[in-house]
């Protein structure tokens, strides 16, 4: 069973949200990191780049496979974490914790527009 925290919002791609007052925690879900498995390498952006909405902003690698992360939202990156750049495997471990990048936002409707646990949820059985 894929884990889907109730008081996150998610993308169409497998990106979980987190707003805190006008920053936004963005991370991978547990369904993405079950799906790609051993996380070996991931792509972080850099601090102070701007981000669109649906833009690509990194790269999660696996054993198995590639697969470009994309902005669940429009804004500035005001974090990135740099633990994952020396341990990937963080976002297999717990991909609710070990989130990816913070943002902050310029437009509260975008994060209104995500994705609810229970919308997200058929997105995993597929």
């Amino acid at each position: 069973m894929t884990n889907i925290p109730t008081d996150l919002k998610y993308t169409k791609d497998h990106e979980w949200a987190k707003k805190e007052g006008d920053i936004v925690t963005v991370g991978i879900t547990d369904f993405a990191q079950n799906s790609l498995g051993d996380i070996v390498y991931v792509e972080l952006p850099s601090v102070g780049e701007n981000l669109d909405k649906e833009a690509t902003f990194g790269v999660v690698e696996s054993i198995k496979s590639a697969s470009d992360l994309f902005s669940p939202l429009s804004g500035e990156v005001t974090e990135v974490n740099e633990e994952l750049s020396d341990s990937p495997d963080l976002l297999n471990q717990d991909a609710y914790s070990n989130w990816i990048l913070k943002i902050k936002i310029n437009d509260q409707s975008e994060f209104d527009s995500l994705l609810s646990a229970s919308d997200y949820e058929p997105l995993c059985q597929e």
